[in-house]
């Protein structure tokens, strides 16, 4: 393979990254804006979130919690996780703010925090699919697979299926459940190799990221499709935070740090930023009954084109309950 094909995947990546950079900074630099929205109060309602023990994630939890809703961050790291929901009960003086634990680079650890959860016998009605790793050098999760492909997409698929039974068991048809999914504009310059998921024939950490981003947005769209064709009360959308300054990019080359530390301030969202179209998704009452749909900035946003491709939807939905080992939902749906 030529030196240009390698550099590809990285030039497509930090491209897309400072287009959307100099996006956020002509809004930022917009004179007025609207206010910040005000949610409804979510006394009672639970929430999952994962990776919520900083950045976005931290600040997802945060917002729920402040709404009085019940969340449980969805981690692996105990003594972080135990320190978060502290401090998370501490600012927002809701008690209903807790850990467990949850390796999404685990298929076990997985299973066993779906069954910690299950024997709570509550009921979930917002699942925030918000855990990723990016730009990590070439290296597999526990169970084999390559690991942005595994944690950032196969560890949100079946965490995602193994609750949708009490997702849809919560929802009701004036209160729908939600399941919020978080790509990025990554996922533009996404390939999906259906021949190749994990990158074996030539790895980039920029190609892998970016495939695990667009096989987010593909497994949103098809989700939602089974679960319309199902008539649940559950709906299903994908959101894209932007340009956050976030601990993501300790795996970025020097310069790229060099320029970040620089230059953050002024183009990136801070991660309470980042986490509002997440927040808005979970919660908005115009998003009420409304799934399947790409939000950035808070609106719906198009995804890119192969996203819509409801063949290559199904095949990837199909591959991953085979490699995740799970009964095929959609195997009788068109």
């Amino acid at each position: 393979m030529s030196l240009l094909s390698r550099a590809l995947p990285a030039l497509r990546l930090y491209g897309t990254g400072l287009a959307v950079s100099l996006h956020q900074l002509l809004r930022r630099l917009r004179p007025g804006g609207a206010p910040a929205p005000v949610f409804p109060t979510q006394n009672g309602n639970v929430a999952i979130v994962t990776g919520g023990t900083k950045g976005i994630g931290y600040q997802t939890v945060k917002h729920l919690a402040r709404l009085g809703m019940h969340v449980i961050i969805a981690g692996n790291d105990e003594n972080e996780g135990r320190e978060a929901a502290r401090k998370i009960k501490e600012e927002t003086v809701n008690e209903k703010v807790e850990f467990l634990h949850c390796d999404l680079a685990s298929m076990k650890s997985i299973r066993q925090f779906v069954q910690q959860f299950k024997a709570r016998n509550c009921p979930l009605h917002v699942l925030v699919n918000n855990a990723g790793v990016m730009l990590v050098p070439e290296r597999k999760t526990e169970d084999g697979f390559e690991e942005h492909f595994g944690l950032n997409y196969l560890g949100h698929f079946l965490l995602t299926n193994l609750l949708l039974e009490t997702l849809k068991q919560s929802g009701t048809h004036s209160h729908n459940a939600r399941v919020i999914t978080v790509s990025s504009a990554t996922h533009y310059v996404g390939r999906l190799h259906l021949n190749d998921l994990q990158s074996r024939c030539s790895y980039s950490p920029h190609g892998a990221y970016a495939q695990s981003k667009l096989a987010l947005v593909l497994f949103t769209y098809r989700l939602q499709h089974l679960l319309t064709a199902d008539g649940s009360h559950v709906t299903a959308n994908v959101v894209d935070p932007g340009v956050v300054n976030t601990e993501l990019y300790r795996n970025v080359c020097w310069a790229t740090k060099v320029v970040k530390w620089m230059t953050a301030w002024l183009f990136f969202k801070t991660p309470e930023e980042g986490a509002s179209t997440s927040i808005y998704a979970a919660v908005s009452p115009e998003l009420e009954g409304v799934g399947g749909i790409y939000l950035y900035n808070e609106q719906r946003t198009k995804s890119t084109d192969a996203s819509y491709d409801e063949e290559l939807q199904r095949r990837l939905w199909t591959e991953s309950c085979k490699m995740t080992r799970i009964s095929d939902i959609g195997s009788r749906s068109p």
